[in-house]
């Protein structure tokens, strides 16, 4: 089998002969639907390299072949290791001109409007950001490639961005996996940029799942800076009826009740439901009948009630 993984990378390059190399690329992305030839792969930087440089291939089908062979490698945290840390410079194969790191090419895709392989590209970033090992050094090459965070997050919340119809929806789970990062968190809750008050009205984007849900991970991420806790509940952010929503039904309350909740959540439509996937809920239901027999910490009583005192002062 390694010989034929030799005999595959002279194929799967961008000089080789279009209907070989269509055939090769398909034959390696066969492979890397199997423990046994995934390690065949990573034992080859130079298919690694390779693979990488054909995204540029102007054969759409065969650049298309070529990423969905990286997300298949980038989803096994092996792989992710990998491709992070590969030296494309010295594994380029001869007569090549070797392509720049894994990051900043997929990053090129992702904001190229007319990209066809923009999502795959996204879906790579995802897994590459998924082991925490890895995501002070993506972040690293993301600050060295020419483009920023704010970069990311303009294209993130912009909608139909892509002009081939990429949605872009992997770059949620993207800003969940750096929020990881403390000097990420920071940026995102920057008072001067309003990074998180963009990324809010996403936590209930009915559209995506994915996007759905690495959106309510940052800001789960977000939350353990308690510095900026009072910040987030205040009138700049107000972060809790963002948080509240996805988790709201059809319930009925009477007007007294219904009064005091945040305007957001009063009289919500017959089919509103309720978030449905257990991921993006936050912790596990309590499980009683009777919420008010909860035993709340000193010290959240103490926070709720003097909340509640200065709501009463305003009204």
């Amino acid at each position: 089998m390694s010989e034929a993984i030799e005999e595959l990378t002279k194929f799967v390059q961008i000089g080789a002969r279009l209907d070989l190399k269509a055939i090769a690329v398909e034959h390696v992305l066969g492979l890397t639907g199997s423990e046994e030839g995934l390690n065949l792969i990573l034992q080859k930087p130079e298919l690694l390299t390779s693979l990488i440089s054909l995204l540029e291939d102007k054969t759409v089908a065969i650049a298309k072949d070529a990423s969905m062979c990286l997300v298949n490698i980038s989803a096994n945290e092996k792989g992710a290791a990998a491709l992070v840390n590969l030296n494309t410079k010295e594994y380029c194969p001869p007569l090549q001109k070797p392509p720049e790191n894994v990051i900043k090419e997929i990053l090129k895709h992702i904001f190229n409007v007319e990209s066809f392989i923009a999502d795959q590209c996204c879906m790579i970033l995802s897994d590459l950001t998924r082991p925490s090992y890895l995501i002070e050094k993506v972040i690293d090459f993301i600050e060295d490639s020419d483009k920023k965070f704010d970069d990311i997050i303009n294209v993130f919340t912009k909608v139909a961005y892509n002009k081939k119809g990429a949605k872009l929806h992997y770059l949620g789970p993207v800003l969940s996996n750096l929020s990881q990062n403390h000097k990420v968190r920071l940026f995102i809750l920057d008072k001067n940029k309003c990074v998180i008050q963009r990324l809010l009205p996403f936590t209930g984007y009915a559209s995506s799942l994915v996007k759905r849900g690495g959106v309510v991970g940052t800001l789960k991420n977000c939350c353990f800076e308690e510095y900026y806790h009072e910040w987030l509940l205040s009138e700049d952010v107000d972060i809790l009826p963002h948080l509240l929503l996805p988790l709201s039904g059809n319930e009925n309350f009477d007007e007294e009740d219904n009064d005091k909740l945040p305007l957001e959540l009063q009289y919500l439509p017959e089919d509103k439901l309720r978030e449905e996937d257990p991921d993006i809920r936050t912790e596990e239901e309590i499980g009683l009948d009777n919420l008010k027999s909860v035993e709340v910490p000193e010290d959240f009583a103490e926070k709720f009630d003097r909340m509640n005192q200065e709501q009463l002062q305003d009204t």
